[in-house]
């Protein structure tokens, strides 16, 4: 992948040097000339006028009735992408008319395997006054099942049309408004949040600041992480933990490890520290939805462990994390968690009928590993490109993560530090917030509202590290509690006196990694 950029660069210097040098009408982007790109649509949209095309919603697309009607003028360019004969990336740029701009690029990710564009990610950054993106990532619909028999668009997917887009956009942006953006940000969570870390690995010219929320970065790992599960649930009939437990095992969790940061608030601070064994809640006489047998204490146990390497005992992908049991369904039901399946189903082992039964965790982990080859993965610590340019990372995860285990984002961050050998200098750049109670990208029991993008604008703006952001957790429209989110390895302290649904009688200090 790396052998690629010199290429690259000089594409793009070619293709801008070719743009006009003052800004065009939105019809006339239609004739700019771009390679490998086909511009498909370059229309003026009048304010509240947007129709979306007909077809399905992607997941997360479906907008409220009159949505739309509150978008501003801007400019819809849609294109279509071919770097490779198998390639198919198709992108829209949304560019505010006139003065509504204000003078910045966002691009938003994607989610799982989603292969579509989301309006609402970029009516959002519309609204925010951003020249915004988004690409389908090369392919359509929400399964793995494109890979199959096909490597170009594997490529594509793992992120060769995020650069694309990110490469074509700012050309198009340039074209527009004769001028290029003063600040390129990425915006993404999950699968999108690995995309942002792969920019910055990979391609570190392409943005300046980049929020990184549950970043999917170890996508072979999590894959092997819910297979782990899968095989632990469904090893035997009595292995199986019925649903309708997990409240109770989360209850018998909070009961051992909520008041352990000074306050007993229905969320645990800082999981890494809690020590619960699902032992304490074994049945002591027949089977009851509010006790464990023996099987699912070992069921419970296998599912915090995190995967273990049959072989060096090593811990390959960490744990769900105590406090993330209400959303043990995701990945401990009736089936496997299917994004993780199809990675091995249509990536490793090119079989749609392949059986996560047979899935070996010693053998099978050096496979996965090296077919991977650095291309969905982002797992490079080495960030000094990307920060010698100034770049900022926001990253951010919640510590019930349901889908990705929120011990993911410490393990990559702590890479990252080992690689650069310092801890202030570190901070200067990046920065991760943990939240707790947070599920995956949002909801759970915790503090999840919170304006990741505001703080890292604020940052880049300022040149000032945020030392805290406060976030809200809101019900039924109405906040009913504001929490500090610290900089890891921080956590939020209570000063002792003063509401607890107050983030001002909270202080940041030291934790545990």
């Amino acid at each position: 992948m790396q052998s690629q950029l010199p290429a690259v660069a000089v594409a793009l210097g070619a293709l801008l040097f070719s743009l006009p040098a003052f800004g065009a009408s939105c019809e006339s982007l239609s004739s700019v000339t771009l390679p490998d790109t086909t511009i498909t649509l370059a229309q003026s949209v009048a304010a509240g006028e947007f129709v979306r095309p007909p077809g399905p919603a992607p997941p997360g697309s479906r907008n409220a009735p009159d949505q739309d009607k509150n978008l501003p003028a801007f400019c819809r360019v849609a294109a279509t992408i071919k770097p490779t004969s198998d390639s198919d990336i198709k992108i829209e740029i949304w560019l505010p008319a006139g003065s509504t701009w204000n003078n910045k690029f966002r691009a938003d990710g994607n989610g799982g395997w989603t292969g579509s564009i989301n309006y609402n990610s970029l009516a959002e950054g519309l609204r925010d006054g951003f020249a915004t993106a988004m690409t389908d990532t090369g392919h359509q619909g929400g399964s793995g099942s494109f890979a199959l028999g096909h490597p170009e668009k594997i490529i594509d997917f793992g992120y060769r049309a995020v650069h694309e887009m990110t490469v074509k956009a700012k050309a198009i942006i340039q074209a527009y408004y004769g001028q290029a953006p003063t600040l390129s940000l990425w915006n993404g969570c999950s699968a999108g949040g690995k995309q942002g870390l792969k920019e910055a690995q990979s391609f570190p010219q392409d943005y300046g600041a980049i929020v990184a929320g549950a970043p999917v970065n170890d996508s072979v790992g999590r894959a092997f992480g819910a297979m782990w599960i899968a095989q632990a649930v469904h090893q035997t009939e009595a292995s199986y933990i019925p649903p309708e437990k997990f409240p109770f095992i989360h209850k018998a969790v909070l009961e051992a490890c909520d008041a352990s940061d000074g306050v007993k608030d229905g969320v645990i601070e800082n999981p890494m520290r809690c020590r619960f064994d699902p032992a304490t809640i074994a049945c002591k006489g027949a089977e009851a939805n509010d006790c464990l047998t023996s099987a699912q204490v070992e069921t419970a146990r296998k599912i915090y462990s995190g995967v273990i390497h049959a072989r060096t005992k090593e811990v390959i992908f960490p744990g769900l994390m105590p406090g993330s049991e209400l959303g043990w369904a995701t990945q401990a039901g009736p089936r496997p968690f299917g994004a993780a399946a199809d990675y091995f189903r249509f990536i490793v082992f090119k079989n749609p009928d392949w059986d996560y039964k047979t899935l070996n965790f010693d053998t099978d982990v050096a496979l996965a590993y090296q077919d991977d080859h650095d291309t969905i993965n982002a797992t490079n610590a080495d960030l000094t490109a990307f920060f010698k340019r100034g770049g900022k990372i926001l990253q951010y995860q919640g510590w019930s993560d349901q889908q990705v285990s929120a011990g993911n984002s410490p393990k990559y961050y702590n890479s990252v530090l080992e690689k650069m050998g310092d801890a202030a200098k570190l901070a200067e750049s990046y920065r991760l917030f943990m939240v707790p109670g947070m599920g995956h990208c949002g909801g759970g029991e915790g503090t999840d509202t919170f304006d990741k993008i505001g703080a890292l604008e604020q940052w880049v703006t300022t040149k000032k590290a945020p030392d805290q952001i406060v976030a809200s957790r809101v019900i039924a429209g109405k906040v009913v509690r504001t929490r500090p989110l610290c900089p890891y390895p921080q956590i939020a302290v209570y000063k002792g006196s003063g509401s607890t649904d107050e983030a001002a009688n909270f202080s940041c200090e030291a934790g545990a990694r």
